[in-house]
């Protein structure tokens, strides 16, 4: 056994350190082998355990899962309640809501019907009204050309300005203030005549106005001719203010100022605003231009001049007559005065029948309370003699 078997460097190795060693070694081996087992024994609980855990985690989150599920469960229930019983409610609210939008389209289709209706009655009547406006549309057209007509001819022309000029005096003047076609003492004879309260002389009023050359002025189409129809109007008034002057300004018969009438108011406008130089040569002539609504104020203002003379001449009789109606109101006085005293004898003989009144109705209260105070011992004798 202590036979040297192997020699390393210098040490010699027996037998018995050989078998010690390889004894040793054989421990060694079983003590690793060991370890070895022992740690995958160990590794193999921990893996147990650990997956025994990982197996109770699983369980318990399936467990939360299938309570959530439950839960889910139990909610998507009550959300199918809720919007089944939401859409119960919704559908009875359109319902509501269609048959309220029925109902509002019914009236306002009616309401719209019964407009309608009413705008086409309206509309035919305005259409009635129309056609009997154009009916006098036309009939004033054709009068209208037929203006024309006379404003072309001078002699009709003259007759319409004579006539209109006569309507607006007659109008606003009493018969004797003025006169047509009124001869003076010099042969000529005016369209008409004024006659002012105070003074003897006559005011003269011309009806004859030129109007070609308004015409020829309003229808020319370029400068030159407006020029030419101006220079027109000018010699036509010039002309025709130099004839009034001479013709009827007679001294001590007629008014110092005479009167010359333009029948339309467009020709007047034209005049003043186009020609004034010819409307001052005519007022320095002691001539006036005027339209029909100016010669209507005109006549207004002698209207008024001619009714202060009348009330002026009748003084005396107002006078007479404000005399008259002083009496009658001392007379109504009077009479006012004899009523009021009738009433007030009335009022005391009212007052006198309503204490005789009263007075009778208590002398019959105290008659009535005799009766019953004699009454009461006749029953008493009665008796007694029964």
């Amino acid at each position: 056994m202590d036979k040297v078997l192997i020699i390393v460097g210098d040490a010699p190795i027996t037998a018995l350190e050989l078998l010690f060693g390889a004894a040793g070694l054989a421990l060694l081996l079983l003590l690793g082998v060991a370890v070895s087992t022992l740690r995958a024994n160990r590794n193999r609980l921990l893996e147990g355990a650990a997956s025994a855990e990982r197996q109770r985690e699983l369980d318990e989150k399936l467990a939360d899962l299938n309570s959530l599920n439950a839960e889910m469960t139990g909610r998507m229930q009550t959300m199918a309640e809720v919007l089944s019983s939401r859409q119960s409610d919704l559908a009875r609210l359109m319902s509501e809501r269609l048959d309220a939008v029925g109902q509002r389209v019914g009236q306002g289709l009616e309401t719209s019907a019964r407009t309608t209706s009413d705008h086409l009655s309206k509309l035919n009547e305005r259409l009635a009204v129309i056609d009997a406006a154009q009916t006098r549309l036309q009939g004033l057209t054709q009068e209208v050309v037929g203006l024309k007509d006379i404003l072309a001819n001078k002699q009709s022309r003259g007759a319409f300005g004579q006539g209109r000029m006569e309507s607006i005096v007659r109008d606003g003047l009493p018969t004797n203030a003025y006169e047509f076609q009124y001869t003076l003492s010099n042969r000529n004879r005016p369209d008409c005549v004024i006659r002012l309260p105070g003074d003897e002389r006559v005011m003269v009023v011309d009806a004859k106005f030129p109007l070609e050359a308004f015409t020829a002025f309003r229808d020319a189409k370029n400068e030159a001719e407006r020029h030419l129809a101006g220079q027109r109007i000018r010699t036509d008034i010039g002309k025709h203010v130099r004839d009034i002057a001479d013709r009827y300004f007679v001294p001590g018969e007629t008014q110092d100022l005479a009167v010359m009438f333009v029948p339309s108011e467009s020709i007047y406008g034209d005049l003043n605003e186009h020609f004034d130089d010819v409307v001052q040569k005519a007022h320095r002539a002691h001539i006036i231009i005027v339209s029909p609504s100016l010669l209507m104020m005109a006549i207004q203002v002698m209207q008024s001049i001619v009714r202060d003379a009348r009330m002026r001449e009748q003084a005396h009789q107002i006078q007479n007559e404000v005399r008259l109606l002083l009496k009658d109101v001392q007379r109504l006085q009077e009479r006012a005065s004899k009523l009021e005293n009738h009433f007030r004898q009335a009022q005391e003989d009212v007052i006198g029948l309503t204490a005789s009144a009263d007075r009778i109705g208590k002398r019959s209260e105290r008659i009535d309370q005799m009766e019953f105070a004699e009454q009461a011992p006749a029953v008493a004798n009665v008796r007694a003699a029964e």
